[in-house]
């Protein structure tokens, strides 16, 4: 059967420019879809036609942003198990998985919907001083212009929406860049939006080569730049950015620590489901695991138990757990991480078998905390364990790390809670579940290499605009 063709989307419009790009199912490899991708001269006319569209879209009012936006969820919701087969193929993520991410992403769109007609200001008072008498102000929020939106391949609908969404409902037109090896669903999302009555040039979906891209990071016609991605790639795109705004969302190597109150049973369901869904492919996959002396042996026994039992696969089947990683070479690099610990005298306790891209659900114990395996990004289906006494030493030991996107505790103390969300250096603190939960409205970001700024509908939407004050003098004597 031949690969379906999916154009790209150069000023709200297709274009079927060629067939360069051929997208993979991950789990066949074999060729499933053919993609156009954008040259230089598309990117160049994308970059004009957004600048030129920045005056309509921050014209367009909040009810007619609120009806684009409920047109998507709409469509979305159509067209939802078309939009998860592809995600199965394109990014061999398992179908169940590829459903739930598929109504993360309706949600997205509905959350966006919801806030765009909540775009507030306020009255500021003025008269803080003698010199302040007689004057008002007041502030709103403008949108920031075009942005430039650059996507990863590891959740290739919501990860965009996260961007999308926020940008139309402030007014904000954009260019989006996803992965080259997951585009199609993206372009999905174009032919949603080519539906609506958006302004012309309001939008741009070019997948395209990373030596043509350059344009989209340095053109100072865009005005914020938004990228998801590795720290690498992240923090040199910042500094090639010049005068925009930058949001960068980073990788990670979240921990999750388990406390001697802590129900084991629930701490290793949820952490199996943490470290492994979607193949550990996820910023916020647990990675580390911490679990207290007290419990450690129990912890561990039945962790144990519960990752072996997942099951490995072809993602396509309803029983498949863990499907393959994005490519063979990621895999080899795992096992070769995996490799690397246990020369150094670290256990593997279950797992750490690969064919081809596929890698098993993997726990590892007594890993140096210098070995890739700790305290680098894992981004695969490896979590390494380690057993604590002392709870303020394992925060401290989950700090040790240049990254700091989420982090899970296990607890029932409240004390020990709140030190928690007081001590950690993360984006965001879980108190009894892992930190690969995210909920779509909430704030999602990181610090230190996990990135600067906010995700989250209302909170992106922060990120697209500017606050823009009004002060009015009245003179003295005036009624």
């Amino acid at each position: 059967m031949p690969a379906k063709s999916h154009p790209y989307y150069l000023a709200n419009a297709p274009v079927a420019a060629n067939e360069d790009l051929a997208v993979h199912d991950k789990y066949s490899g074999e060729v499933a879809f053919r993609v156009a991708q954008a040259d230089a001269g598309a990117i160049q006319a994308a970059i004009a036609a957004a600048a030129n569209s920045v005056g309509p879209m921050r014209q367009l009012p909040a009810y007619q942003r609120q009806s684009i936006l409920q047109h998507c969820v709409a469509r979305i919701q159509e067209r939802a198990g078309e939009m998860a087969q592809i995600l199965c193929v394109e990014a061999g993520k398992p179908i169940r998985d590829a459903r739930g991410e598929v109504a993360r992403l309706a949600d997205t769109f509905r959350i966006a919907a919801e806030e765009s007609v909540r775009l507030y200001g306020e009255v500021l008072p003025m008269d803080i001083s003698p010199r302040a008498r007689g004057y008002t102000g007041m502030w709103k929020r403008v949108p920031v212009g075009a942005c430039v939106f650059i996507t990863p391949w590891n959740f290739p609908l919501n990860l965009p929406a996260h961007k999308i969404a926020p940008a139309l409902a402030v007014g904000c037109p954009f260019i989006l860049k996803p992965a080259s090896a997951t585009p199609v669903g993206a372009l999905v999302l174009g032919e949603i939006l080519a539906e609506t009555d958006l302004p012309a040039g309001a939008f741009s979906i070019l997948p395209c080569r990373s030596a043509d891209a350059a344009p989209l990071v340095e053109d100072d016609r865009l005005s914020l730049l938004s990228f998801t991605g590795s720290q690498e790639v992240g923090w040199d795109l910042k500094r090639r950015a010049g005068k925009k705004k930058v949001a960068l969302e980073l990788g990670g190597n979240a921990a999750v620590l388990v406390d001697a109150d802590s129900d084991v049973d629930d701490a290793v369901q949820r952490i199996v489901f943490g470290a492994f869904y979607q193949s550990g492919q996820s910023c916020i996959s647990v990675q580390r695991i911490l679990a207290h002396a007290d419990i450690y042996d129990e912890f561990r026994a039945k962790l144990v138990r519960a990752t072996q039992a997942l099951v490995l696969g072809d993602p396509k089947d309803e029983k498949t757990f863990l499907g393959p990683m994005i490519s063979e070479t990621d895999a080899a690099r795992l096992e070769n991480w995996i490799g690397a610990a246990v020369d150094r005298g670290a256990r593997v306790l279950c797992g750490g078998g690969r064919r081809g891209a596929m890698l098993e659900a993997t726990l590892v114990e007594n890993v140096p905390r210098d070995a890739n395996l700790n305290c680098a990004e894992v981004f695969g289906p490896v979590a390494v364990l380690a057993r604590f006494d002392d709870f303020d030493a394992a925060l401290a030991q989950i700090n040790d790390s240049a990254f700091g996107l989420q982090a899970g505790i296990f607890t029932r103390d409240l004390y020990k809670a709140h030190r928690a969300w007081d001590v950690l250096e993360v984006g965001g603190v879980l108190i009894g579940d892992v930190p690969s939960w995210r909920v779509d409205h909430m704030p999602y970001g990181g610090v230190k290499d996990s990135g600067i700024g906010r995700e989250g509908i209302r909170f992106a939407m922060q990120e697209m605009t500017e606050i823009r004050l009004l002060a009015i003098r009245t003179r003295s004597g005036t009624s």
